[in-house]
């Protein structure tokens, strides 16, 4: 009895670590970047619906930056919804010195527009970009994240498995801080407050 346990503990375990490595295996030079060592941060450039942006725009600022896309069912909106709870708890001053930037991972969904207005609804200070592939993979490599579109469903109705840690950046452009999913307002104010 005990060695059948055994077995189907075995058995269930290979075949979540074979899902895992699935999920995160690199294909091509064109394949969404698995999870890497560690986020080392960096500048990157991008595309808003009010013109391009970069991380350098955001020096003398602390970044929050978030990698999702619009379509997400739960985890999205959840985090930018306890980022938006979290900008509204910053005075005026505070807030004048944070940006956030919401990195949408499909693109092929994500226009500009609707970034624009989705950002929006949770807070003015959160501004929606996306770009060609190559630009978001350059992004997410740098940061530590990772994605995988889901091939298997419809065009318009796949969905994205990705990362959803929440990247604070000092006001010089260094990555600071990245906080887990879940992480509460209060404690990322706290970390947005430890860098004005």
């Amino acid at each position: 009895m005990n060695n059948k346990i055994a077995q189907v503990v075995v058995a269930g375990l290979v075949i979540v670590l074979a899902w895992l490595l699935l999920l995160w295996e690199p294909g091509g030079s064109d394949a969404e970047p698995s999870l890497t060592a560690g986020p080392r941060g960096g500048e990157f450039s991008l595309q808003s619906a009010d013109g391009a942006v970069n991380l350098e725009d955001y020096r003398g600022k602390v970044v929050v930056l978030y990698f999702g896309y619009t379509f997400c069912p739960d985890i999205c909106p959840t985090s930018l919804s306890l980022l938006s709870v979290t900008l509204n708890e910053l005075s005026a001053d505070e807030l004048q010195q944070v940006q956030a930037l919401f990195i949408s991972v499909d693109p092929q969904r994500d226009s500009l527009e609707h970034l624009k207005t989705y950002a929006g609804y949770f807070h003015k200070n959160i501004i929606g970009v996306t770009g060609s592939r190559e630009q978001i993979n350059a992004a997410v490599k740098k940061y530590g994240a990772g994605y995988n579109i889901d091939k298997s469903a419809s065009k318009a109705d796949y969905s994205v498995d990705h990362t959803s840690y929440t990247y604070i950046i000092d006001k010089g452009g260094k990555l600071r801080f990245t906080l887990v999913h879940g992480t509460s307002a209060d404690e990322i104010s706290r970390t947005i407050r430890s860098l004005l």
